[in-house]
Protein backbone atom coordinates (compact mmCIF):
# COMPACT_ATOMS: atom_id res chain seq x y z
CA UNK A 1 0.00 0.00 0.00
CA UNK A 2 0.75 3.74 -1.28
CA UNK A 3 2.20 5.65 2.19
CA UNK A 4 -0.11 8.79 2.57
CA UNK A 5 1.72 12.22 4.14
CA UNK A 6 -1.44 14.00 4.16
CA UNK A 7 -4.63 12.08 2.98
CA UNK A 8 -5.77 9.39 5.66
CA UNK A 9 -8.51 7.63 4.95
CA UNK A 10 -11.43 10.02 4.59
CA UNK A 11 -9.27 12.71 2.49
CA UNK A 12 -7.06 15.69 4.08
CA UNK A 13 -8.00 17.31 7.42
CA UNK A 14 -6.14 19.77 10.09
CA UNK A 15 -6.94 23.21 11.36
CA UNK A 16 -8.29 26.23 9.07
CA UNK A 17 -5.41 28.23 7.93
CA UNK A 18 -2.63 26.15 9.61
CA UNK A 19 -0.47 23.23 7.04
CA UNK A 20 -2.40 21.50 5.07
CA UNK A 21 -5.26 23.42 5.31
CA UNK A 22 -4.32 26.30 4.11
CA UNK A 23 -5.33 28.44 0.75
CA UNK A 24 -1.95 27.75 -0.84
CA UNK A 25 -2.25 23.97 0.02
CA UNK A 26 -5.76 23.86 -1.44
CA UNK A 27 -4.71 25.59 -4.84
CA UNK A 28 -1.48 23.46 -5.17
CA UNK A 29 -4.15 20.37 -4.60
CA UNK A 30 -6.33 21.86 -7.73
CA UNK A 31 -3.60 21.78 -9.46
CA UNK A 32 -2.14 18.72 -9.08
CA UNK A 33 -5.45 17.38 -9.64
CA UNK A 34 -6.15 18.82 -12.49
CA UNK A 35 -3.36 17.47 -13.90
CA UNK A 36 -3.55 13.69 -12.73
CA UNK A 37 -7.34 13.20 -12.77
CA UNK A 38 -9.09 16.07 -14.93
CA UNK A 39 -7.89 15.09 -18.07
CA UNK A 40 -10.89 14.33 -19.78
CA UNK A 41 -13.98 16.59 -19.37
CA UNK A 42 -11.89 18.84 -17.90
CA UNK A 43 -14.31 19.69 -15.44
CA UNK A 44 -14.83 19.71 -11.35
CA UNK A 45 -18.02 19.62 -9.36
CA UNK A 46 -16.99 21.41 -5.85
CA UNK A 47 -19.40 21.21 -2.35
CA UNK A 48 -19.16 22.32 1.38
CA UNK A 49 -20.04 22.47 4.63
CA UNK A 50 -21.41 25.21 6.50
CA UNK A 51 -18.35 25.75 8.37
CA UNK A 52 -16.80 29.74 7.84
CA UNK A 53 -13.36 28.20 6.36
CA UNK A 54 -15.40 26.20 3.57
CA UNK A 55 -15.47 29.99 1.19
CA UNK A 56 -11.95 30.21 1.87
CA UNK A 57 -10.53 26.57 0.64
CA UNK A 58 -13.54 26.91 -1.76
CA UNK A 59 -11.69 30.32 -3.20
CA UNK A 60 -8.07 28.48 -3.46
CA UNK A 61 -9.35 25.21 -5.10
CA UNK A 62 -11.68 27.16 -7.31
CA UNK A 63 -8.62 29.29 -8.49
CA UNK A 64 -6.18 26.44 -8.59
CA UNK A 65 -8.09 24.06 -11.11
CA UNK A 66 -9.38 27.47 -13.77
CA UNK A 67 -5.91 28.59 -13.56
CA UNK A 68 -5.07 24.94 -15.34
CA UNK A 69 -7.72 25.28 -17.50
CA UNK A 70 -10.74 23.14 -15.79
CA UNK A 71 -14.06 24.05 -15.51
CA UNK A 72 -15.71 23.89 -12.03
CA UNK A 73 -19.01 23.97 -11.09
CA UNK A 74 -19.58 24.96 -7.83
CA UNK A 75 -23.22 22.74 -5.70
CA UNK A 76 -22.77 24.89 -2.82
CA UNK A 77 -23.84 23.27 0.78
CA UNK A 78 -25.09 19.80 0.41
CA UNK A 79 -23.96 16.92 2.55
CA UNK A 80 -21.38 14.69 1.41
CA UNK A 81 -23.41 11.84 0.49
CA UNK A 82 -25.35 13.83 -2.21
CA UNK A 83 -22.12 14.66 -3.86
CA UNK A 84 -21.41 10.88 -4.04
CA UNK A 85 -24.72 9.81 -5.26
CA UNK A 86 -24.79 13.18 -8.19
CA UNK A 87 -20.91 12.72 -9.18
CA UNK A 88 -21.90 10.40 -12.31
CA UNK A 89 -24.38 12.62 -13.54
CA UNK A 90 -22.89 15.89 -13.40
CA UNK A 91 -20.30 15.54 -16.66
CA UNK A 92 -16.92 16.03 -14.33
CA UNK A 93 -13.75 14.40 -14.08
CA UNK A 94 -13.84 14.61 -10.36
CA UNK A 95 -15.52 15.97 -7.24
CA UNK A 96 -14.63 17.91 -4.05
CA UNK A 97 -16.16 17.41 -0.72
CA UNK A 98 -14.62 20.61 1.54
CA UNK A 99 -15.37 19.29 4.85
CA UNK A 100 -14.19 18.04 8.43
CA UNK A 101 -17.22 15.88 8.54
CA UNK A 102 -17.62 15.58 12.87
CA UNK A 103 -14.38 17.60 13.68
CA UNK A 104 -14.89 21.54 15.22
CA UNK A 105 -15.57 24.49 12.87
CA UNK A 106 -11.89 24.89 13.20
CA UNK A 107 -11.01 22.22 11.52
CA UNK A 108 -11.41 21.25 7.93
CA UNK A 109 -11.19 19.01 5.17
CA UNK A 110 -11.20 17.89 1.34
CA UNK A 111 -12.47 14.97 0.56
CA UNK A 112 -12.02 13.80 -3.18
CA UNK A 113 -14.80 11.36 -4.98
CA UNK A 114 -14.60 10.26 -8.69
CA UNK A 115 -16.57 10.43 -10.86
CA UNK A 116 -18.32 7.40 -10.12
CA UNK A 117 -19.07 8.39 -6.56
CA UNK A 118 -16.03 6.68 -4.64
CA UNK A 119 -13.44 8.03 -2.67
CA UNK A 120 -9.83 7.90 -4.23
CA UNK A 121 -7.62 5.55 -3.20
CA UNK A 122 -3.90 5.09 -1.23
CA UNK A 123 -2.15 4.96 -4.36
CA UNK A 124 -4.18 7.89 -6.45
CA UNK A 125 -3.99 10.04 -3.39
CA UNK A 126 0.11 9.01 -3.29
CA UNK A 127 0.32 10.20 -7.16
CA UNK A 128 -1.36 13.60 -5.89
CA UNK A 129 0.67 13.96 -3.27
CA UNK A 130 3.89 13.86 -4.85
CA UNK A 131 2.59 16.29 -7.49
CA UNK A 132 2.06 18.68 -5.28
CA UNK A 133 5.47 18.60 -3.59
CA UNK A 134 6.91 18.50 -7.01
CA UNK A 135 5.33 22.16 -7.73
CA UNK A 136 6.21 22.45 -11.15
CA UNK A 137 2.40 23.67 -12.33
CA UNK A 138 3.04 26.03 -15.35
CA UNK A 139 0.32 28.65 -16.05
CA UNK A 140 -0.84 29.90 -19.88
CA UNK A 141 -3.03 32.86 -20.29
CA UNK A 142 -4.80 30.72 -23.03
CA UNK A 143 -5.77 28.08 -20.57
CA UNK A 144 -7.95 29.07 -18.00
CA UNK A 145 -11.36 27.41 -16.70
CA UNK A 146 -14.78 29.16 -15.80
CA UNK A 147 -17.43 28.78 -13.05
CA UNK A 148 -20.64 27.94 -13.15
CA UNK A 149 -23.02 26.96 -10.51
CA UNK A 150 -25.87 24.21 -10.00
CA UNK A 151 -27.78 24.71 -6.47
CA UNK A 152 -30.46 21.80 -8.13
CA UNK A 153 -28.72 18.84 -6.18
CA UNK A 154 -30.38 19.32 -2.62
CA UNK A 155 -33.78 19.27 -4.37
CA UNK A 156 -33.15 16.09 -6.64
CA UNK A 157 -32.11 14.04 -3.60
CA UNK A 158 -34.82 14.98 -1.29
CA UNK A 159 -36.54 13.62 -4.09
CA UNK A 160 -34.34 10.12 -3.61
CA UNK A 161 -35.05 9.90 -0.36
CA UNK A 162 -39.26 11.08 -0.73
CA UNK A 163 -39.30 8.43 -3.55
CA UNK A 164 -37.93 5.70 -0.99
CA UNK A 165 -42.05 5.92 0.54
CA UNK A 166 -43.63 6.61 -2.83
CA UNK A 167 -44.11 10.29 -1.54
CA UNK A 168 -46.82 8.78 1.05
CA UNK A 169 -47.55 10.26 4.88
CA UNK A 170 -45.90 6.86 6.04
CA UNK A 171 -44.26 8.15 9.45
CA UNK A 172 -47.57 10.46 10.87
CA UNK A 173 -47.62 8.01 13.47
CA UNK A 174 -44.03 9.02 14.57
CA UNK A 175 -42.96 12.07 16.60
CA UNK A 176 -38.93 12.92 15.85
CA UNK A 177 -36.21 14.33 17.25
CA UNK A 178 -33.78 15.64 14.29
CA UNK A 179 -30.31 16.75 15.32
CA UNK A 180 -28.47 17.93 12.27
CA UNK A 181 -25.52 19.64 13.97
CA UNK A 182 -25.60 22.54 12.06
CA UNK A 183 -24.60 21.34 9.22
CA UNK A 184 -25.56 20.19 5.67
CA UNK A 185 -28.69 18.43 6.79
CA UNK A 186 -30.30 21.73 8.52
CA UNK A 187 -32.77 22.42 5.58
CA UNK A 188 -32.71 18.87 4.21
CA UNK A 189 -33.72 16.12 6.62
CA UNK A 190 -36.09 17.89 8.48
CA UNK A 191 -38.40 18.70 5.70
CA UNK A 192 -37.63 15.07 3.74
CA UNK A 193 -39.20 13.79 7.24
CA UNK A 194 -41.93 16.70 7.67
CA UNK A 195 -42.78 15.66 3.99
CA UNK A 196 -43.05 11.98 4.76
CA UNK A 197 -46.20 12.53 7.66
CA UNK A 198 -44.04 12.36 10.94
CA UNK A 199 -43.64 15.52 13.77
CA UNK A 200 -40.48 16.89 13.85
CA UNK A 201 -38.54 18.84 16.42
CA UNK A 202 -35.69 20.64 14.86
CA UNK A 203 -32.06 20.87 16.37
CA UNK A 204 -29.20 21.91 15.58
CA UNK A 205 -30.68 23.66 12.61
CA UNK A 206 -29.25 27.51 12.41
CA UNK A 207 -25.58 27.35 11.47
CA UNK A 208 -23.32 30.53 11.39
CA UNK A 209 -20.25 29.04 10.34
CA UNK A 210 -18.94 28.22 13.88
CA UNK A 211 -21.28 26.28 15.58
CA UNK A 212 -21.18 23.09 13.28
CA UNK A 213 -20.81 19.64 15.12
CA UNK A 214 -20.61 22.28 18.39
CA UNK A 215 -22.47 20.57 21.09
CA UNK A 216 -24.53 18.78 18.73
CA UNK A 217 -24.81 16.53 16.16
CA UNK A 218 -24.28 13.25 16.21
CA UNK A 219 -20.66 13.61 18.33
CA UNK A 220 -22.89 15.49 21.25
CA UNK A 221 -25.58 13.63 21.44
CA UNK A 222 -27.10 14.97 24.67
CA UNK A 223 -29.67 17.70 23.55
CA UNK A 224 -31.32 15.57 21.47
CA UNK A 225 -31.25 12.35 24.15
CA UNK A 226 -32.56 15.21 26.42
CA UNK A 227 -35.05 16.14 24.24
CA UNK A 228 -36.51 12.95 23.17
CA UNK A 229 -37.17 12.32 26.83
CA UNK A 230 -38.65 15.60 27.47
CA UNK A 231 -40.77 15.61 24.73
CA UNK A 232 -42.04 12.17 24.15
CA UNK A 233 -40.81 11.65 21.00
CA UNK A 234 -40.64 7.99 19.44
CA UNK A 235 -37.20 8.38 18.27
CA UNK A 236 -34.14 10.94 18.21
CA UNK A 237 -31.67 11.19 14.88
CA UNK A 238 -28.55 12.60 15.02
CA UNK A 239 -26.32 13.49 11.86
CA UNK A 240 -22.51 14.97 11.68
CA UNK A 241 -21.85 18.13 10.25
CA UNK A 242 -21.52 16.40 6.56
CA UNK A 243 -24.07 14.35 6.73
CA UNK A 244 -22.25 10.70 6.30
CA UNK A 245 -22.55 9.39 10.35
CA UNK A 246 -25.61 8.90 12.45
CA UNK A 247 -26.72 8.31 15.67
CA UNK A 248 -30.19 7.00 17.28
CA UNK A 249 -32.05 7.08 20.53
CA UNK A 250 -34.95 5.17 21.87
CA UNK A 251 -38.03 6.65 22.85
CA UNK A 252 -36.62 6.37 26.68
CA UNK A 253 -32.77 8.61 25.23
CA UNK A 254 -30.65 5.28 25.10
CA UNK A 255 -28.44 5.50 22.60
CA UNK A 256 -28.48 2.77 20.14
CA UNK A 257 -24.85 1.12 18.82
CA UNK A 258 -24.33 1.35 15.46
CA UNK A 259 -23.78 -2.29 15.12
CA UNK A 260 -27.54 -2.92 16.39
CA UNK A 261 -28.95 -0.46 13.37
CA UNK A 262 -26.47 -2.61 11.32
CA UNK A 263 -27.77 -5.69 12.17
CA UNK A 264 -31.79 -4.55 12.13
CA UNK A 265 -31.38 -3.06 8.17
CA UNK A 266 -30.08 -6.74 8.00
CA UNK A 267 -32.53 -8.42 9.36
CA UNK A 268 -35.51 -6.73 7.75
CA UNK A 269 -33.79 -6.72 4.13
CA UNK A 270 -33.72 -10.13 4.98
CA UNK A 271 -37.91 -10.40 6.09
CA UNK A 272 -38.97 -8.04 3.23
CA UNK A 273 -37.09 -10.12 0.35
CA UNK A 274 -35.15 -6.73 -0.29
CA UNK A 275 -31.24 -8.42 0.56
CA UNK A 276 -31.98 -12.09 -1.04
CA UNK A 277 -28.91 -13.60 1.17
CA UNK A 278 -26.74 -10.74 -0.11
CA UNK A 279 -23.32 -10.32 2.04
CA UNK A 280 -22.84 -8.01 5.09
CA UNK A 281 -19.90 -6.22 5.59
CA UNK A 282 -18.33 -4.18 8.93
CA UNK A 283 -15.10 -2.98 10.20
CA UNK A 284 -12.56 -5.06 12.50
CA UNK A 285 -14.10 -2.80 15.30
CA UNK A 286 -17.18 -3.78 14.94
CA UNK A 287 -18.70 -5.63 17.84
CA UNK A 288 -17.75 -9.25 17.61
CA UNK A 289 -21.33 -10.22 19.02
CA UNK A 290 -22.75 -8.64 15.14
CA UNK A 291 -20.56 -11.30 13.16
CA UNK A 292 -22.34 -13.64 14.96
CA UNK A 293 -25.58 -12.41 14.67
CA UNK A 294 -25.37 -11.66 10.80
CA UNK A 295 -23.65 -15.06 10.18
CA UNK A 296 -25.88 -17.03 12.78
CA UNK A 297 -29.26 -16.02 12.95
CA UNK A 298 -29.22 -14.63 9.73
CA UNK A 299 -26.62 -17.06 7.83
CA UNK A 300 -25.49 -14.28 6.09
CA UNK A 301 -21.77 -13.57 4.48
CA UNK A 302 -19.67 -11.57 6.90
CA UNK A 303 -16.86 -9.58 5.94
CA UNK A 304 -15.13 -7.99 8.01
CA UNK A 305 -12.92 -4.90 6.88
CA UNK A 306 -10.11 -2.55 7.84
CA UNK A 307 -11.29 1.07 9.52
CA UNK A 308 -12.50 3.71 7.35
CA UNK A 309 -16.10 3.51 5.16
CA UNK A 310 -14.18 3.30 1.82
CA UNK A 311 -13.13 -0.31 2.81
CA UNK A 312 -16.45 -1.47 4.33
CA UNK A 313 -17.74 -0.27 0.31
CA UNK A 314 -15.06 -1.92 -1.37
CA UNK A 315 -15.78 -5.81 0.52
CA UNK A 316 -19.95 -4.79 -0.55
CA UNK A 317 -18.85 -4.68 -3.97
CA UNK A 318 -16.49 -7.14 -4.16
CA UNK A 319 -18.87 -9.59 -2.64
CA UNK A 320 -22.32 -8.58 -4.05
CA UNK A 321 -23.38 -7.05 -0.76
CA UNK A 322 -25.71 -4.23 0.03
CA UNK A 323 -25.27 -3.53 3.90
CA UNK A 324 -22.50 -2.46 5.85
CA UNK A 325 -20.92 0.34 8.07
CA UNK A 326 -18.79 1.37 11.10
CA UNK A 327 -19.79 1.51 14.95
CA UNK A 328 -19.01 5.18 14.63
CA UNK A 329 -22.03 5.70 12.79
CA UNK A 330 -21.22 5.27 8.99
CA UNK A 331 -23.86 3.29 7.59
CA UNK A 332 -23.70 1.91 4.09
CA UNK A 333 -26.84 1.28 1.82
CA UNK A 334 -25.68 0.56 -1.37
CA UNK A 335 -28.77 0.31 -3.21
CA UNK A 336 -29.86 3.92 -1.94
CA UNK A 337 -26.51 5.64 -1.85
CA UNK A 338 -22.83 5.15 -2.86
CA UNK A 339 -21.37 5.72 0.61
CA UNK A 340 -22.79 6.36 4.02
CA UNK A 341 -25.59 8.59 4.37
CA UNK A 342 -27.53 9.56 7.19
CA UNK A 343 -30.55 10.75 5.32
CA UNK A 344 -31.18 7.22 3.43
CA UNK A 345 -30.01 5.44 6.37
CA UNK A 346 -32.68 7.03 8.46
CA UNK A 347 -35.26 6.30 6.69
CA UNK A 348 -34.85 2.55 5.84
CA UNK A 349 -34.54 1.96 9.29
CA UNK A 350 -37.96 4.21 10.17
CA UNK A 351 -39.56 1.89 7.17
CA UNK A 352 -38.44 -1.39 9.08
CA UNK A 353 -39.80 -0.49 12.02
CA UNK A 354 -43.01 0.42 10.70
CA UNK A 355 -43.36 -2.69 9.12
CA UNK A 356 -42.62 -4.33 11.80
CA UNK A 357 -45.03 -1.99 13.64
CA UNK A 358 -43.16 -1.23 16.70
CA UNK A 359 -40.78 1.63 17.98
CA UNK A 360 -37.28 1.66 18.82
CA UNK A 361 -37.38 0.57 22.99
CA UNK A 362 -39.51 -2.82 21.21
CA UNK A 363 -37.19 -3.54 19.14
CA UNK A 364 -33.63 -2.63 20.76
CA UNK A 365 -31.10 -4.67 21.71
CA UNK A 366 -31.07 -7.16 19.39
CA UNK A 367 -28.20 -9.00 21.15
CA UNK A 368 -26.27 -9.08 24.03
CA UNK A 369 -22.53 -7.06 23.05
CA UNK A 370 -19.48 -9.35 23.46
CA UNK A 371 -17.15 -8.06 25.98
CA UNK A 372 -14.82 -4.98 25.13
CA UNK A 373 -11.23 -3.40 26.02
CA UNK A 374 -11.14 -0.63 24.11
CA UNK A 375 -8.75 2.13 25.19
CA UNK A 376 -6.62 5.20 23.21
CA UNK A 377 -2.95 5.29 23.83
CA UNK A 378 -1.79 8.95 23.50
CA UNK A 379 1.99 9.84 22.23
CA UNK A 380 3.47 12.96 21.44
CA UNK A 381 3.79 12.52 17.36
CA UNK A 382 2.76 10.50 14.86
CA UNK A 383 5.83 8.90 14.29
CA UNK A 384 5.98 7.65 17.29
CA UNK A 385 2.80 5.96 16.71
CA UNK A 386 4.45 4.48 13.36
CA UNK A 387 7.33 3.38 15.11
CA UNK A 388 5.51 1.33 18.13
CA UNK A 389 2.55 0.12 15.78
CA UNK A 390 5.22 -1.54 13.74
CA UNK A 391 7.52 -2.77 16.74
CA UNK A 392 8.22 -6.50 16.22
CA UNK A 393 7.46 -6.88 19.87
CA UNK A 394 3.98 -5.36 19.42
CA UNK A 395 3.45 -7.24 16.32
CA UNK A 396 4.33 -10.36 17.60
CA UNK A 397 1.96 -10.06 20.99
CA UNK A 398 -0.74 -9.11 18.95
CA UNK A 399 -0.18 -12.26 16.73
CA UNK A 400 -0.18 -14.71 19.46
CA UNK A 401 -2.94 -12.56 21.49
CA UNK A 402 -4.90 -13.58 18.13
CA UNK A 403 -4.55 -16.54 17.68
CA UNK A 404 -5.26 -17.80 21.52
CA UNK A 405 -8.93 -15.70 21.16
CA UNK A 406 -9.55 -17.24 17.69
CA UNK A 407 -12.98 -18.12 17.36
CA UNK A 408 -14.21 -16.32 20.32
CA UNK A 409 -12.92 -12.76 19.58
CA UNK A 410 -10.79 -10.44 17.84
CA UNK A 411 -7.72 -8.15 18.53
CA UNK A 412 -6.85 -4.72 16.95
CA UNK A 413 -4.03 -2.51 17.03
CA UNK A 414 -5.47 0.45 15.24
CA UNK A 415 -3.11 3.71 15.04
CA UNK A 416 -5.24 6.60 14.16
CA UNK A 417 -5.41 8.49 10.83
CA UNK A 418 -5.91 12.34 11.91
CA UNK A 419 -4.53 11.83 15.94
CA UNK A 420 -1.18 10.66 17.49
CA UNK A 421 -3.16 7.85 19.44
CA UNK A 422 -3.20 4.20 18.87
CA UNK A 423 -6.00 2.31 19.78
CA UNK A 424 -6.00 -0.99 21.80
CA UNK A 425 -9.24 -3.13 20.95
CA UNK A 426 -10.37 -6.56 22.32
CA UNK A 427 -13.75 -7.79 22.18
CA UNK A 428 -14.85 -11.49 22.99
CA UNK A 429 -17.10 -13.57 24.60
CA UNK A 430 -15.39 -13.92 27.74
CA UNK A 431 -14.78 -10.98 30.24
CA UNK A 432 -11.59 -11.84 32.18
CA UNK A 433 -9.82 -13.00 28.39
CA UNK A 434 -10.54 -9.44 26.88
CA UNK A 435 -9.55 -7.33 30.10
CA UNK A 436 -6.12 -9.76 30.62
CA UNK A 437 -5.22 -9.38 26.62
CA UNK A 438 -6.32 -5.80 26.35
CA UNK A 439 -4.01 -4.91 29.52
CA UNK A 440 -1.03 -7.16 27.51
CA UNK A 441 -1.48 -4.88 24.93
CA UNK A 442 -1.50 -1.54 26.56
CA UNK A 443 1.94 -2.34 28.96
CA UNK A 444 3.45 -3.26 25.63
CA UNK A 445 2.63 0.08 24.25
CA UNK A 446 3.78 2.00 27.13
CA UNK A 447 6.82 0.25 27.40
CA UNK A 448 7.41 0.78 24.02
CA UNK A 449 6.81 4.66 24.10
CA UNK A 450 9.16 4.49 27.08
CA UNK A 451 12.27 3.29 25.11
CA UNK A 452 11.84 4.96 21.65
Amino acid sequence: MSKNKWFGTDGVRGVANEFPMTADFAFKLACALSTAICTTRHKVAIAKDTRISGDMLEAAMIAGFTSQGIDVLTLGIIPTPAVTTFADKLDVDMAVMITASHNPYQDNGIKLINNDGDKFSDEVTAQIETLIEQNNFTFSKNKLGKVSQDNTIAAKYQQIALDMCNNQPVFKDWKIVVDCANGCFYRILPDVLTKLGAEVIPLGTNPDGCNINRDCGSQHVEAMLETVKTSGADIGIAVDGDGDRIKICDGQGRLIKSEHLMAFLAMDAEKSGENQGRAFASTKLSNTALERFITQKLKLQYCSTGVGERYVIKALKENGGMIGGEESGHIVLLDYAKSGDAMMTSIRLLKGMVREGKKPDQIFPLFDDDFLFYKNYSLSNREMVKQITSHPELTALVEDLSQKISGHGRVVIHPSGTEPKIRVWVCGDNEQQVQDFGTQLWNKIENLSRSI
